[in-house]
């Protein structure tokens, strides 16, 4: 989507395909250039900004073997899962850091091919909120590219949100192998619903309100809404244990079994998930 309208460079650890093709949620097919770099063989990078797309486990070593290549100060926008690496890379790295939370839907199909599956909306800022005019410039970027993008001052409650959603979605449609439109159905319904009322508990406690600060119904809503939204969607950890890679089961359920042990809170269905999802191999 960002190669439509500037030059875009794609750093990985294995060579991909320089021919990339996207196909959009109306069905639309197209195919780009975007050169790649690998990671072990790294030249001096300057770059405009660098988006760190890494899974969250991944996170903390792609940056250490990125940094070293940049011209101090390049800002850097994390896209990860959760809320384990950022504060983190937000110490770590010599420049700004932004954090980003989507509800856009999408999948691999392919080294050469991406699947996106259903719009959403994204937001950006950083955990300070030092760096708004930034995060503007940023976010008109990504509008142009087609990604809806809001810059806000209150990214920490909202990679919050996005974890709570994360946690009631992602892990039972890894666990049973399924698409998010089918958590609507039996008997995976009743699962979501137990699931939301933990979290619910978790976030009241954490002092973190749904977006219509409505409690618990507030969750429910929001969940249900980005379940509709991602309907035919493979959720990212589904991916992963399809494909027998890691899984960021510790970056999304992590932060809220610590936050429940905190504050005193059971929840078992949250434990129980963190045990039937396989971790696979690192």
């Amino acid at each position: 989507s960002l190669a439509k309208n500037g030059r875009v460079t794609l750093v990985g650890r294995r060579p991909l395909p320089v021919a990339q093709t996207l196909i959009t949620p109306e069905g639309e097919v197209l195919t780009r250039s975007v050169p790649t770099l690998l990671l072990d063989r790294l030249p001096s990078l300057t770059a405009d900004v660098v988006h760190l797309a890494t899974k969250a486990y991944a996170a903390d070593a792609a940056h250490a073997a990125i940094a070293p290549r940049l011209a101090p100060g390049t800002p850097l926008v994390l896209w990860q899962n959760g809320f384990d690496c950022q504060p983190r890379l937000n110490e770590r790295h010599d420049g700004p850091v932004l954090c980003a939370t989507t509800t856009e839907g999408a999948w691999l199909a392919g080294d050469d091919r991406v699947v996106h599956a259903g719009h959403g909306v994204t937001f950006l800022g950083d955990l300070a909120n030092h760096h708004l005019p930034l995060a503007r410039s940023l976010a008109t970027t990504l509008a142009a590219a087609g990604l809806t993008t809001e810059a806000v001052p209150d990214i920490r409650i909202r990679l919050w949100r996005k974890l709570a959603v994360n946690a009631a979605i992602n892990p039972l449609v890894a666990r049973f192998r399924i698409r998010n439109g089918q958590l609507r159905d039996r008997p995976f319904r009743p699962m979501v619903e137990a699931v939301i009322e933990e979290v619910a508990a978790i976030m009241a406690a954490e002092g973190i309100a749904p977006p219509d600060g409505a409690g618990a119904a507030g969750w429910r809503v929001l969940v249900w809404q980005v379940v509709a939204g991602t309907a035919a969607n493979r959720a990212s950890m589904l991916q992963d244990v399809l494909a027998g890679r890691p899984t960021e089961r510790e970056a999304i359920l992590g932060p809220l079994l610590a936050a429940a042990r905190r504050h005193g809170i059971e929840a078992p269905r949250l434990v129980e998930l963190v045990r039937a999802i396989p971790d696979g191999p690192r």
